[in-house]
């Protein structure tokens, strides 16, 4: 191979690695490839077939909170690696990992501060952190989050994104579940609206705590959200499910959810539900 021939196939291999990686996306649901920035600068929606993709914590609180409004909640300390649990990899190796990649602590995030001027606390859970799986520092940051909301008396949004619990934590991670709904509690005793908006995908020991006990249910459009999967329900009832089974769609025609919300209106309707839900403090 001559020295001009090399050089033409690097210069190939570096202009189709940046073409692929840095200028464009495909969608998940339609497959179209649209540019990178199109995709980032319409809130990370298809613009061909509006499908809706997965967001994290600090763009999520970007797109909905006042601008310069929101301050990060200090992180609880939990124990880590209760188990010394070990499969293919130790477990605080994953952890280290999943920090390194996300630059996050762990996969559930808190902010204190304003959607259009109404205060409020929001916390965003991680898929790209293990999954959004829950263990012993999610049950801790959710019920921060909670408590805060409590003190500072307003409204807790809560929004999901998790495959379930987290194995590497055996039990422990199941008991977030009753540990969360306790928190559950004291805001309603409190007085203080939890609004959830359930994102894509919301599963497992999420989707069977917290997830569902809001006193209002919000959910991005054709999110997969499921308690368990679509085979093994299938293969348990012996029928075959709707082809809708498991969306958003499917939950709010059968009395699930109290609406869908498309990106682009989330923070006005948050704002306008809020407004309702308080109205009796501002009155009182």
């Amino acid at each position: 191979m001559s020295w001009l021939s090399n050089v033409r196939n690097k210069i190939a291999s570096i202009t189709k690695k940046e073409t692929a990686d840095n200028l464009w996306h495909k969608c998940k649901k339609c497959e179209a490839m649209v540019f990178l920035k199109e995709f980032e600068d319409n809130m990370h929606i298809c613009p061909k077939c509006e499908h809706h993709g997965r967001i994290g914590p600090m763009l999520r609180f970007k797109q909905i909170m006042d601008e310069n409004s929101w301050k990060l909640i200090p992180w609880a300390k939990v124990q880590e690696d209760p188990l010394k649990f070990k499969d293919q990899k130790k477990y605080a190796d994953r952890l280290k990992a999943a920090r390194t990649q996300t630059g996050e602590q762990d996969a559930f995030i808190n902010v204190k501060g304003t959607i259009e001027n109404i205060p409020c606390v929001v916390g965003v859970q991680d898929f790209a952190f293990m999954g959004g799986s829950m263990g012993l520092a999610v049950g801790e940051a959710f019920v921060a989050g909670a408590k805060r909301a409590i003190a500072d008396q307003c409204p807790f949004i809560c929004f999901t994104a998790s495959g379930g619990a987290r194995m590497q934590e055996g039990t422990l991670s199941l008991m977030q579940m009753p540990k969360t709904t306790v928190a559950i509690s004291m805001m309603r005793e409190a007085g203080i609206p939890y609004i959830v908006v359930l994102t894509d995908p919301t599963s497992g020991g999420v989707m069977a705590a917290y997830a569902m006990l809001g006193d209002i249910q919000i959910a991005e459009p054709d999110a997969t959200l499921a308690f368990t999967g679509r085979r093994v329900i299938e293969n348990t009832i012996r029928e075959k499910l709707p082809d809708d089974f498991q969306t958003s769609e499917y939950y709010r025609d059968h009395g699930m959810l109290d609406m869908i919300v498309h990106r682009k209106e989330l923070r006005a309707e948050l704002a306008r539900t809020m407004g309702y839900l308080m109205a009796w403090k501002d009155a009182a």
